[in-house]
């Protein structure tokens, strides 16, 4: 099983481009402060580069 990232959005995107704000989008988020859980991928880890300023990124352990 791949390794997955525990991403949370931590910080509003009220003033950043939009493309910033798709961004948050389609990782899945809803809500600020929400966490959500998406493997570990090169498209993941891009997305999560983007919007850096604004998500705090946990690596989960394989039980």
């Amino acid at each position: 099983m791949a390794k997955q990232l525990k991403i949370t959005w931590m910080k509003s995107f009220i003033g950043y481009p939009q493309t910033q704000r798709l961004t948050i989008k389609s990782l899945g988020f809803k809500k600020l402060n929400q966490s959500v859980i998406k493997e570990d991928c090169d498209q993941i880890r891009g997305q999560i580069n983007k919007v850096r300023h604004m998500v705090s990124v946990e690596e989960l352990d394989e039980a």
